[in-house]
């Protein structure tokens, strides 16, 4: 007769099998971390794994605070000590971790975390610190490793977009022992020649290949230099210390050079731009001031002295015409008036009436006689008459009867 046994009872022994094996009990596992879940209760469940299998792995939330130092993230390499047993329910065994640090790039990758974070509290990467990199230089310095493809790239883009740019190379050490301090003393070295760009980069490469760009020693070099940096470490995906400090980040020592060279062709044609863009401005402002000049020409001449002299002399002569002319019209009229006025008084004339045969009879004192009553015997007269005067003594006077 076969025996049975139940899926609980086979878990079961299974797990006394797991927990009898001093192995099993306490080891340190090495893989990278996936699927990483932060439960809500404070649990982690995680997969670690390599290149050949996986296992399901989980630290309960009172182990955190003294077995994980770090925040865990997919893609880490860990070494994650603690058991591994089954879990009867679900029958599939797990690690349950009780520690867990970082393994190899995970532990670079941490002390990366924690500079970054300590640099950015001091306020290193804060724009307000950034120096605008200059749009046309002469001269370029840049930090890297004499040989290799970064400065060959930066060397063909530099010259293909502006032969005359001069470049002056630092050849640092940028991987391995003093590689830190060899980029920060070109730095420094470069900022003493007073050159108006520095490109600080390597090609690409592991973690541990640019690690030199993410030491402290090389941030405060590029924070402290007062000439305009571009960082060109390693490849796009690549990300250093130094690509946050200074003043810009290139994917590429490639395009960095790009950059910091403005392409000459380019400049020539922006100078032909401007020259032509000058040039009809320039016309633009010489016909304005033309015209200008002329109206101020024409003004000037109605304005000037001369000009209003001739004016008023011109109305004076005008005036001097017209005055001429209503002269002449007043002693026209004035002259027919005085026709008229002659031809009245020639009419009331007593030389006139004397000229008919009338006479005109006046008494020693020019006084007219009139009358009979005016004249006594004896009395000297004067009688005009047309051609002349004649003296005569009244003899008698006689009264005539008029009716």
């Amino acid at each position: 007769m076969r025996n049975v046994y139940s899926v609980t009872q086979v878990n079961t022994f299974i797990k006394n099998m797991f927990q009898q094996e001093p192995l099993l009990n306490l080891l340190t596992i090495k893989g990278e971390v996936s699927n990483c879940k932060y439960h809500s209760s404070g649990h982690i469940y995680f997969t670690l794994k390599d290149a050949s299998g996986a296992i399901s792995c989980v630290m309960f939330a009172g182990n955190r605070a003294m077995g994980l130092k770090f925040q865990m993230k997919d893609g880490q390499q860990v070494l994650v000590t603690g058991t591994v047993d089954v879990y009867p329910r679900d029958g599939k065994y797990q690690v349950y971790a009780k520690k867990i640090e970082p393994d190899g790039e995970g532990a670079l990758f941490e002390k990366f975390e924690r500079l970054k974070a300590e640099l950015e509290e001091r306020g290193m990467f804060d724009k307000c610190y950034k120096r605008p990199i200059p749009k046309y230089i002469k001269t370029l310095g840049v930090v890297t490793a004499q040989t290799g493809a970064a400065v060959k790239d930066i060397i063909n883009v530099s010259t293909r977009r502006n032969p005359y740019v001069q470049i002056i190379l630092y050849p640092a050490i940028v991987q391995g022992d003093g590689a830190a301090e060899s980029v920060a003393a070109g730095i420094e070295a470069l900022e003493r020649m007073n050159v108006d760009v520095i490109i600080v980069g390597r090609g690409g490469g592991s973690i541990e290949d640019l690690w030199a760009f993410n030491e402290e020693v090389v941030a405060n070099a590029i924070f402290n230099c007062n000439i305009p940096i571009i960082s060109a470490v390693g490849h796009e995906t690549d990300t250093t210390i130094s690509d946050f400090v200074a003043d810009m980040r290139a994917p590429t020592p490639s395009a960095a050079a790009e950059l910091a060279v403005y392409d000459v062709s380019l400049l020539i044609q922006d100078i032909s731009d401007y020259q032509n863009i000058l040039s009809r401005r320039m016309m633009d402002k010489l016909n304005l001031l033309s015209q200008k000049e002329a109206n101020d020409r024409r003004l000037l001449q109605h304005l000037s002295p001369v000009a209003r002299i001739r004016d008023q002399r011109m109305r004076a002569a005008q005036s001097s015409d017209r005055l001429e002319r209503l002269m002449l019209e007043r002693i026209r009229d004035k002259k027919h008036l005085l026709d008229v006025d002659v031809e009245r008084l020639k009419a009331l004339s007593p030389l006139d009436k004397l000229k008919s045969g009338f006479s005109y009879i006046a008494d020693e004192n020019g006084q007219n006689i009139k009358k009979i009553s005016q004249v006594k015997a004896g009395d000297k007269l004067d009688i005009y008459v047309s051609d002349g005067l004649i003296r005569a003594t009244a003899d008698a006077t006689e009264k005539r009867d008029n009716g």
